[in-house]
């Protein structure tokens, strides 16, 4: 189904979302049509943050708001959609678009696949009734479902469209520049020189593929790295407690812009403990570049100022390579918590592979090589 139609049956005028591959169509025409507009349009760091806008729209407005995800993001929703917009509590309606990963009996990546099996039972514990879009799905379907939410919607409940993998279509136009400077790529293959045989946590999405072919071009050991594959977000926190229980090993975080501004707040907590063996490095090129590349508010962020606030110990940022260099020599000899972000521009290569290992043989392998 064109996106364009999709969004005329719904006939919403406030979308706001967290970006996935799936609803890349969606995301094309609302940045197209309306870019990012605080009144029409906003790219959420989280699906609860979205929540939360959603239901201030429509309090201001009287309007039903629309918020898109990945189904990874219904559990960051669940809080607010129970406790917020619930008819048993304020009664706010809203429309939900979920990209439906890991899809029963579609092959997807292994992060996906529980997600992808409760999707739908999630959907039906929160009472939120929902229509599943296909390729076959015909603008007489949309406006059926469409009259069937109305009931709903009176109600002050939410409802939801699943959307299964290519069943939305958008004809992108072609008006992105080409943009030229250092690539993450290249600022990975910095950090694995620095650090060397320590432990490396990496975020979710190409920094881990990205990582993982960089051991490979090197005959390197993956033992050495946990690729966070799934759970956006929290790669920093998984590197915080790693680094409280191993204070002997050097413990580097390599996360995105995207992923920190999801839960932010993980920041304060690895500032308040201050492990003097982590290093966190946010790599930000403004984008959510796994999913498609649309922005994040990183531009406008700064970084930086944040750890530092937050009670990181040697806070920098680099651009360049002699920049990230100088960097990196001094977290890699610092017996403090240590704040890199590194800028480099969005994009990976075309033919990008992906981990030959399991989740779980990679999980197995990295606990062997932090407890020896």
């Amino acid at each position: 189904m064109n996106v364009e139609r999709f969004t005329e049956l719904i006939g919403a005028d406030y979308y706001t979302g967290v970006p996935d591959s799936q609803l890349k169509p969606l995301s094309d025409y609302l940045l197209e049509k309306y870019s990012i507009d605080p009144k029409h349009h906003v790219i959420a760091a989280n699906e609860g943050n979205c929540m939360g806008l959603a239901a201030g729209y429509y309090m201001a407005t009287k309007n039903i708001p629309v918020v898109y995800m990945q189904n990874s993001g219904e559990g960051n929703a669940i809080n607010p959609l129970l406790s917020l917009l619930s008819p048993d509590c304020y009664a706010i309606p809203c429309i939900l678009i979920i990209g439906w990963r890991g899809e029963p009996g579609v092959h997807d990546e292994p992060q996906h696949i529980h997600q992808g099996k409760v999707t739908i039972k999630i959907l039906d514990l929160l009472g939120i009734d929902h229509y599943v879009i296909t390729k076959e799905t015909q603008e007489e379907d949309i406006l059926k479902a469409m009259d069937g939410f109305k009931k709903c919607f009176e109600k002050g409940k939410s409802v939801a469209f699943v959307v299964k993998k290519g069943s939305l279509s958008y004809e992108k136009k072609n008006t992105e520049l080409q943009i030229h400077g250092l690539k993450r790529e290249t600022v990975i293959e910095h950090i694995c020189k620095y650090s060397g045989e320590d432990i490396i946590v990496s975020t979710t999405g190409k920094t881990s593929r990205e990582l993982y072919e960089i051991r490979d071009a090197k005959s390197m050991s993956h033992k050495y790295d946990f690729l966070t594959v799934g759970s956006m977000g929290h790669a920093s926190s998984i590197a915080l407690n790693i680094a409280v229980n191993k204070p002997g090993k050097k413990v580097w975080c390599i996360d995105g812009d995207g992923a920190a501004l999801m839960h932010l707040g993980s920041f304060a907590l690895t500032g308040s403990v201050k492990p003097s063996n982590l290093v966190h490095i946010v790599i930000n090129n403004g984008a959510h570049d796994t999913v498609g590349g649309q922005p994040t508010v990183a531009e406008n962020i700064d970084f930086p100022l944040i750890a530092e606030a937050c009670g990181y110990q040697n806070v920098y940022t680099a651009s360049t390579e002699e920049e990230i260099d100088s960097a990196l020599s001094k977290v890699s000899n610092a017996d403090q918590l240590s704040f890199l972000e590194i800028k480099c521009t969005k994009g990976a290569r075309d033919d990008l592979g992906r981990p030959k290992t399991t989740a779980k043989e990679n999980k197995d392998m990295f606990m062997c090589y932090i407890n020896e």
